[in-house]
């Protein structure tokens, strides 16, 4: 296809399908060169529109476009995002069943899928190394490709398997996009993809309508309430810990704010219902894990706070970046504390605890599965955490720690929290089932659809498709998950909530653990990475004389000459230098002059006044409390 004629369909496809009329940054690149057969690696920050950079070449090439990514979530929400569009798209993801599998795979190859999401660990099966010899796969795409590289911040050891898909592909070029890489990192990824030529793409990582901040602070709950307070709009707290999650929602509500906690551990239709509520705007504040914010589309976040440091550069970029990508004036802050380089030094010990640790971890957990010496190869386990750490007197942090170094040291493949649809058998006969009186129109609508979509319900448990369900009988996935709880009550059918559960598998035969060999690269110059990693937050945190924009672009390979003008240390440099007087009083002239035009004007826009961030919270808060301005959905007026 000429250059000429393939742009004039990308461009249509894109006005067709998602309404825009020219591509944005770098995405017009990608898509010339995926489209032309060349092997190409995309660097785009959070929020630079990755999802349109494989989805169009892949509607305007011939065959189907197999895209690799580790999240399940994430690979649901696309598809169904997709399908919403008329667009042709499937997922394989562990809890389907072998015929729904089948099925899925089948479709590709007689050419019913055009975009077939696959988790890294799926390439790898037998069956799907079958049933793509006989797909026409117009091209691979790798998402989140930094965890590949081993230097990078989230390498996943599954990521490994996938330059074995070329050579079942021969020809088919790779597309690699992420949000998040160093130099080092990019050239990785590359390699270890066998790109045929390195051709990297590469946006500009500078946001310049995010503000970065770092505030140090003993009482961060209270910084954060305050925050909130004087930021309106949707906002993102993210912190370490689950309980963490919960304790800061449950302090924030309690200030009256509308919040809530997000977190893997939660049920899969609560998880949903709450980053619903969030995303339609019922809830203002989500305060979550990392778990949360991969995948999600939402343009009007206009606050996100770190309450507990990251332990890496890229993590805080990437999640900090999921403010403001509607580019409209947004704040990303790390509030940071004395505590905090304490609690990083200790994440240290805990990811890479002593190597003699590790290998008896190896040897507790032979004893668990009572796997002998020489045996085991190729054995999959179910690994239930809590109970074998109180059988063996491990700390669950350690325990994963150590098995995830295991793995990649090739012993065993520890696959954590794997996600198992949910299951449903009917309880009574067919005869009392079609006597039953007592249902609910919810409840009889539910049934009728779960008879109208499975076979042998009851004889034995079959795998559901809740949002299938869910959709056929108009209800939200949490309405159904209360209602099929409701009918397992009534004793119509027993329910098996969806659930995630690890395993183990060896991946070789039980060695003796005094033949273990963790090599450096698996074990030294991990540990020595990460403390690289680590100390590089670190440095970003305590650095107040470089504009925050700079030191971070400086850390993503790129030089710039100029400050942002708009992050804490610009702000208080500038200060500094426009006035002797830095005082409350002489911040409140300032922000009188700025709203002395009549007109209203947005909080955000506070940046401009030039003076330190704290005065400016101080004088604003001041104002207020004395009624000289007036504060509506954002927008700040003098008072009349």
């Amino acid at each position: 296809m000429k250059s000429e004629e393939g742009l004039a369909l990308y461009s249509s496809l894109l006005k067709r399908y998602w309404g825009y009329d020219s591509f944005r940054g770098i995405q017009q690149q990608i898509i010339e060169s995926i489209g032309s057969g060349h092997d190409t690696l995309g660097l785009m920050p959070t929020g630079g529109g990755k999802s349109v950079a494989f989805q169009v070449p892949a509607l305007a090439m011939e065959g189907v476009c197999i895209v690799v990514t580790p999240l399940i979530a994430l690979m649901k929400d696309q598809v169904e995002h997709l399908r919403r569009r008329r667009i042709k798209a499937a997922a394989i993801y562990s809890g389907m069943t072998h015929e729904q599998i089948l099925t899925t795979l089948e479709n590709a190859v007689f050419g019913a899928v055009k975009l077939l999401y696959v988790s890294p660990e799926r390439l790898s099966s037998q069956l799907f190394i079958t049933k793509v010899k006989h797909m026409k796969v117009s091209f691979v795409t790798v998402d989140e490709a930094h965890c590949i590289s081993q230097w990078g911040y989230d390498f996943r050891p599954s990521y490994l398997q996938i330059a074995r898909i070329r050579h079942e592909l021969p020809g088919v070029p790779m597309l690699a996009l992420t949000a998040t890489a160093t130099p080092l990192v990019a050239n990785d990824i590359m390699e270890r993809l066998e790109f045929d030529e390195k051709r990297l793409y590469q946006m500009s990582f500078e946001r310049k309508n995010l503000a970065y901040q770092v505030y140090y602070a003993d009482d961060k709950l209270q910084q954060l309430i305050h925050l909130l307070e004087i930021n309106p709009g949707s906002a993102i707290v993210y912190a370490r810990s689950r309980q963490r999650t919960r304790a800061t929602a449950e302090r924030l509500v309690a200030a009256g704010l509308s919040a809530t906690f997000f977190h893997a551990g939660l049920d899969h239709a609560t998880k949903d219902q709450r980053q619903r509520d969030w995303q339609e705007g019922r809830t203002r504040v989500i305060v979550a894990t990392n778990a949360f914010g991969m995948g999600i589309d939402k343009a009007d976040v206009r606050l996100v706070v770190h309450i507990d440091c990251p332990d890496s550069i890229e993590a805080y970029f990437q999640e900090a970046g999921r403010a403001g990508r509607d580019g409209k004036p947004a704040l990303a802050v790390l509030l940071y504390s004395k505590a905090d380089h304490n609690k990083l030094e200790k994440r240290i010990a805990d990811t890479f605890p002593p190597k003699d640790y590790v290998k008896q971890v190896y040897e507790h957990l032979a004893y668990y599965y009572q796997v002998a010496t020489g045996a085991g190869y190729n054995a999959i386990f179910e690994f239930n955490m809590m109970d074998f750490c109180v059988r063996f007197r491990h700390f669950p942090i350690h325990v994963d720690a150590s098995l995830k170094i295991l793995d990649r040291a090739g012993y065993i493949e520890y696959i954590e929290e794997q996600e198992n649809q949910a299951r449903v058998k009917f309880t009574i006969s067919r005869d009392e089932f079609y006597q039953l009186r007592n249902l609910t129109p919810t409840e009889d609508s539910v049934v009728t659809a779960l008879m109208r979509n499975y076979g042998g319900l009851f004889v034995d448990y079959c795998y559901i498709d809740e949002a299938l369900i869910a959709s056929q009988t108009n209800l939200s996935l949490q309405q159904l998950y209360l209602t099929l709880k409701a009918l397992g009550a009534s004793r119509v059918l027993n329910f098996i909530p969806q659930k995630k559960t690890p395993y183990i598998r060896y991946t070789q035969r039980r060695e003796d653990k005094e033949h273990l060999q963790l090599m450096p690269e698996v074990y030294e110059q991990r540990k020595q990475q990460y403390i690289d990693r680590v100390r590089a937050i670190e440095e970003y945190a305590a650095n107040d004389q470089v504009c925050r924009s700079r030191q971070l672009l400086r850390y993503f390979g790129e030089t710039v000459s100029h400050d942002c003008h708009q992050c804490d240390v610009c702000l208080d440099h500038e200060g500094r230098q426009s006035s002797n007087d830095d005082t409350i009083e002489a911040t409140v002239d300032d922000i009188r002059q700025l709203l002395s035009d009549g007109a209203a004007h947005h909080v955000t826009e506070l940046v401009h006044v030039p003076h330190a961030m704290k005065l400016i919270d101080s004088a604003l808060e001041q104002m207020l409390e004395e009624e000289h301005v007036v504060q509506r959905n954002g927008f700040l007026m003098l008072a009349k």
